[in-house]
């Protein structure tokens, strides 16, 4: 199985280029498909550093939106544009540690056999100031309170998923915050894996604790209303012969199936 890397990135020059350089030599040639950076409107010199990679390694891909989305799309237009199986995502800051990524990768299981179909993982040895690291504990204990989906942090933009199974998911602003929980309204199977945290080397972060929070809160109050709704039927039986489908398992296209007995 190969992954695709996917890193959102908005004005991270100085951060980008290196973080990429760091993944193709962290993760094996064999298991690295490739390396998607998504640049979200930058206005800096983003585009040039991974368009310069590029050039010298056929892995690594750059997508950039017209105006800015925010970091939900990003990830979202990298998993739709990625062809392999699995994914990892990385926040385009450098904070997150690339060598992490095998670490994960060993503990993701096959959906179809009930094993995690995400894995995330929770920074060690924070390295953000001390009202980020306070807002962080806050917010992780508002959550789980309230949607009680046993995830430690929420913030950590590292994690490994099955592709098929992130794409079944309802796409919203800011889903990339609430992904376990909506791993597991899903009938998914969720694990944590502690992780390298690493200081900023250049540029700014793009949020603030006071948006985060107000953000936060909105979200948590529609995260609880989709939960209420979501009803994810258990297949037991199907004419093609399959007794028992996972919702991340692949879906056995009819028409193609028809249409190679036709040719034989």
């Amino acid at each position: 199985m190969t992954v695709a890397v996917v890193i959102p990135a908005l004005n991270e020059e100085g951060n980008i280029g290196r973080l990429v350089e760091e993944t193709l030599r962290a993760i094996a040639p064999e298991v690295l498909g490739e390396v998607i950076v998504i640049d979200d409107g930058s206005t800096d010199g983003t585009g040039a550093e991974i368009k310069a990679l590029a050039a010298r390694d056929p892995r690594v891909r750059y997508i950039r939106h017209r105006a800015r989305s925010g970091q939900s799309a990003a990830i979202r237009t990298g998993v739709l544009a990625a062809q392999c199986p699995l994914i990892a995502t990385m926040d385009g800051d450098g904070q997150n540690d690339p060598a992490d990524i095998p670490n994960l990768l060993k503990v993701l299981g096959s959906p179809a056999k009930g094993g995690p179909a995400l894995v995330g993982g929770v920074r060690v040895r924070r390295k953000a100031v001390g009202s980020r690291r306070i807002a962080s504990l806050l917010g992780n204990r508002a959550r789980a309170a309230i949607l009680k989906d046993q995830c430690p942090d929420s913030g950590c933009g590292i994690k490994v998923f099955w592709r098929e199974a992130y794409l079944r998911l309802p796409f919203f602003t800011s889903m990339h915050r609430f992904m376990p929980a909506l791993f597991q309204m899903y009938g998914h199977k969720v694990e944590y894996v502690p992780v390298n945290d690493r200081p900023r080397v250049a540029g700014q972060s793009k949020y603030t604790n006071f948006n985060r929070a107000l953000l936060g809160i909105y979200d948590m109050i529609g995260i609880v209303w989709l939960r209420r709704r979501t009803r994810v039927p258990e297949i037991v039986e199907d004419t093609l012969g399959v007794a028992r489908l996972r919702e991340a398992a692949p879906i056995r296209r009819v028409g193609a199936s028809v249409a190679s007995r036709q040719t034989h």
